[in-house]
């Protein structure tokens, strides 16, 4: 498997508006999408970060922020973390795949080719 960059970031949060507003009025990220529970911004690398209200529909995203890898060979990623037994999460995407860390945490693995602004969730 080989990390190119950091490819998503996705936090759940009861303060969604706020952490949303400060994505936008104080980091000043282009809003990419935006529907009732979820905004995407986008960083200058092309690169994601979305804010989930909480109930928006990921069972497995309660541990905090969930960072997304980007990797070169998104199948051949998923196959190597099934061969080392680590814990999948719910179904690919076409564009990505969660899994759990050791620490327990969720995470993600992100295909380095998405567009940027395409919809990894």
């Amino acid at each position: 498997m080989k990390v190119v960059r950091l490819g998503w970031l996705g936090t759940l949060t009861d303060r969604a508006e706020e952490l949303a507003a400060f994505y936008r009025d104080v980091l000043q990220l282009p809003l990419i999408r935006r529907e009732p529970g979820c905004s995407v911004y986008s960083l200058p690398d092309g690169s994601l970060v979305e804010v989930f209200s909480p109930g928006y529909g990921r069972d497995h995203f309660q541990t905090g922020p969930v960072a997304g890898f980007a990797v070169d060979d998104l199948e051949a990623a998923r196959e190597e973390l099934v061969q080392r037994g680590i814990e999948l999460l719910g179904q690919p995407g076409p564009t990505w795949q969660h899994f759990r860390g050791p620490d327990g945490n969720v995470y993600e693995l992100v295909a380095s080719g998405a567009a940027p602004g395409s919809d990894p969730e």
